[in-house]
């Protein structure tokens, strides 16, 4: 009997220690959470699809323009431009690179209608993400820091 008790502990143990580290976060998944960007006028909820790496805006300071919804409006595209801004897809491709850096992903500027090549890098701390969107080469670009929040 003492055999029987010892291995259903030992057994339970094993279980124990199995779920908790597949509840461990995966470094990869670090910067999946909501993030107040720079200027304060919006949060962009990133998110994991299949493999990769995806931001919307879930949040707006400023909702509305005129009494409606803002919309995208300075997109080139023409059948775009009417799309709500709140629930845009910002991010989108990226790729967890090691080392606290995801890569080749793509940021949209909905004030500019512009989109860029776009790295992340998320300092130990996990409070402050750095947004590099670059044209042709990284070294050609600007940085912007958004702050970890909540929804």
């Amino acid at each position: 009997m003492k055999k029987f008790v010892s291995g259903i502990f030992l057994l339970s143990l094993f279980t124990a220690l199995q779920m908790n580290l597949a509840a461990q976060p995966k470094p990869e998944d670090a910067i999946i959470g909501v993030w107040l960007i720079e200027d304060g006028t919006a949060k962009v909820k990133i998110t994991k699809f299949e493999n990769k790496f995806i931001g919307k805006v879930c949040w707006l300071k400023e909702p509305l323009r005129n009494g409606k919804p803002k919309t995208d409006e300075q997109n080139p595209d023409a059948k775009l431009k009417t799309r709500p801004t709140l629930g845009l897809q910002l991010l989108w491709g990226f790729v967890y690179d090691g080392d606290n850096k995801w890569t080749d992903g793509y940021i949209y500027d909905p004030k500019s209608g512009k989109t860029y090549k776009c790295n992340l890098k998320l300092p130990d701390d996990g409070k402050i993400l750095k947004v590099r969107g670059y044209i042709g080469f990284s070294m050609i670009g600007r940085t912007t820091e958004w702050t970890r929040t909540t929804e």
